[in-house]
């Protein structure tokens, strides 16, 4: 009888150690997977924002007169390569405020000037974004961010004459 309630006690006993055990490497592991999400996260965000890039580079080369809503007459949203470059991610996943969108032509100015440019011109767009961590890792790194940056760049396809 004595042996039988060794032998439970010995059980229960290994119970609790592994209860101990589970929650210690619980702990452990959760800190793995969120810093793995916070990496998928900011792969997705980089991969976004070269794609803003390109989306604006491409509306720069199709329209070169309108790189910000206050450039010219007919250049309000959705109608400019600052706003195609921003909304071109899809909702809440990037945010488009935190971007900062850079138009370059092949002059080396941000302004369209028909005395300068011509078809067949580069025209370089850069977008900047600060990618906010929220896992355990953001410590690491300055105020919890990464700044990505993307350029892409286009020949101008098309100058409409007015």
């Amino acid at each position: 009888m004595k042996q039988l309630r060794n032998l439970v006690s010995r059980a229960q006993s290994q119970r609790g150690q592994s209860m101990v055990e589970f929650s210690l490497m619980l702990v452990i592991l959760l800190v793995i997977l969120s810093g793995v999400l916070d990496l998928g996260r900011g792969f997705f965000s980089f991969i976004a924002i070269q794609n803003a890039a390109g989306e604006g580079a491409l509306y720069a080369a199709i329209d070169p007169r309108c790189p910000h809503a206050s450039s010219a007459a007919g250049c309000a949203d959705p109608n400019n390569v600052d706003y195609r470059a921003k909304f071109e991610s899809p909702n809440g996943l990037v945010d488009p405020q935190a971007m900062q969108v850079y138009v370059a032509y092949s002059d080396g100015t941000d302004q369209y000037s028909d005395a300068t440019i011509s078809e067949g011109s580069p025209v370089t767009v850069t977008v900047i974004y600060r990618f906010t961590m929220i896992g355990p890792f953001s410590g690491v790194f300055p105020d919890g961010q990464l700044v990505f940056k993307a350029h892409a760049v286009q020949n101008i396809i098309d100058l409409k004459k007015d």
